[in-house]
């Protein structure tokens, strides 16, 4: 039995441990569900020890459980892959605008219906379908390359407990290659892999004046207000071409190859089908130079997300308000790092804070962008895999989101290769998330034949 007919073989069963899984509301961000974030972790540790795995524990961290699997090859120079991704799923009730119950999950039409369907349970239940494809197809008992199966539970409230997850068991990963598998493709007829992902830094911005509001008719005109001065900061951030004024923003910006720029041309992008998306928005908009899709995934951006101060209720109230704040956010690629950019967020409001007022910028929890070279070995097999499950060319893209790609690849020193099969029409997030039953599958016959692709490379390809 080859790879495809043992998965097509396995589907249904497949299919059924999946809803099991779908029906634990593995919420992290509610601590009411916390209990069942650890119902979720003990059954994948569970099933993935009954699917083969010889090593298939719940590991503690300071936070909530996760999930550790290990599957060693025959041989001691095979590759060591490290598979990421969660078991934690976003909040979800029905009275949030569902259709049905988020966590009775059913299939209908070969669509399966869940909170997690493929954000992210259905993705990462597929890597232990693929294990046993392979196995399968080539008769062994071991598969070609030592797999590793690390999942969180925590990435859909940050992974406030992972990076340290990371740290500690540095020295019983040390993997060569690490796959995630929780990110996106283009459309179900357009495969993709994932090159990269943005990093996040927010900040809060207060300007202080008097010390308290004043009389606009006594002392306006007379002294600094605030909100002028704010305003006027938030406005400078961009200069007429789009760019962000901050000193030294664009420094270690790692610019798109012509390469990059021509795949990411090639992937077939209607602007007015995607402003529609873009809450019916009426233009598009940013750095001069680059397209829509190379903006939202290839160049940083800083956003103003929130604005107040001084008198917004009904009628009139003639003040110079005493305070000024603004929530903004950065989201930044690779190489640039969140401390760097805080540190030129707080230059450039010091360089421009009218004489006569104070300013504070206080700084929120950052999150390092990645990326993974399109000519990289391990992203070549990736694709490599990919066209053979999928029967035609894969393409490129990067996805504007954050996550904890960046900690993976920098404390366990391994490069990055992306293979998922979920969708932005799959609502993650939103209510009503669903996964296609078909594109599961194709995601584990990838899975399947990345083993021996990176296996056969393993000799020649410094992963």
């Amino acid at each position: 039995m080859d790879i495809r007919e043992f998965v097509e073989a396995n589907a249904a069963e497949f299919a059924a441990a999946l809803q099991e899984w779908l029906a634990i509301p593995s919420v992290s961000a509610d601590p009411a569900r916390h209990g069942d974030v650890r119902r979720s972790a003990e059954w994948l540790a569970a099933y993935l020890g009954k699917t083969g795995f010889p090593v298939a524990d719940v590991w503690e961290t300071a936070g909530l459980p996760a999930v550790y699997a290990h599957w060693p090859a025959d041989g001691e120079d095979a590759p060591h892959v490290l598979v990421y991704g969660h078991h934690d799923v976003q909040p979800a009730e029905l009275a949030d605008g569902w259709d049905y119950e988020p966590f009775e999950p059913a299939e209908r039409d070969g669509k399966i219906y869940g909170r997690g369907a493929s954000d992210d349970k259905g993705q990462v239940l597929f890597h232990a379908l693929g294990v046993r494809a392979c196995l399968a197809a080539s008769g062994a008992t071991a598969p070609p390359v030592s797999i590793t199966m690390l999942i969180e539970g925590e990435e859909e409230s940050g992974s406030p407990n992972f990076a340290g997850l990371l740290t500690d068991r540095r020295d019983r990963l040390r993997p060569d290659v690490i796959v995630v598998s929780d990110t996106t493709m283009w459309a179900a007829d357009v495969p993709s892999i994932c090159t990269g992902t943005r990093g996040l830094v927010d900040a809060e911005i207060t300007l202080t004046g008097p010390s308290h509001d004043l009389h606009s008719g006594s002392f306006g005109g007379g002294v600094p207000n605030p909100l002028h001065a704010l305003a006027a900061l938030l406005a400078g951030l961009h200069d007429a071409d789009g760019r962000v004024t901050l000193p030294g923003f664009y420094d270690d910006v790692i610019p798109l190859s012509d390469a990059e720029r021509d795949l990411l041309a090639r992937l077939p992008f209607g602007e007015r089908e995607w402003l529609t998306g873009a809450g019916d928005s009426g233009a598009t908009y940013g750095e001069a130079g680059y397209t829509t899709l190379e903006r939202i995934w290839a160049r940083p951006t800083a956003e103003v997300n929130g604005v107040w101060g001084g008198h917004t209720g009904p009628g009139p109230k003639t003040i110079i308000p005493g305070q000024a704040h603004a929530k903004v956010s950065f989201r930044l690629v690779a190489a640039q790092e969140p401390a760097a950019v805080i540190t030129s967020l707080r230059e450039y409001i010091k360089t421009f804070t009218p004489n006569g007022l104070v300013a504070t910028v206080t700084a929120g929890h950052g999150v390092r962008p990645c990326r993974s070279p399109i000519d990289s070995p391990a992203v070549a097999a990736t694709r490599r895999a990919m066209e053979r499950a999928f029967g035609r060319e894969v393409l490129f893209t990067r996805e504007g989101g954050s996550g904890p790609e960046a900690d993976l690849a920098g404390i366990l020193g391994a490069p990055l290769a992306f293979l998922a099969v979920g969708l932005d029409a799959d609502r993650i997030h939103a209510p009503n998330e669903y996964v296609d039953l078909s594109r599961l599958l194709r995601g584990a016959e990838a899975a399947a034949y990345l083993w021996g692709e990176l296996a056969a490379g393993a000799g020649t390809d410094p992963w």
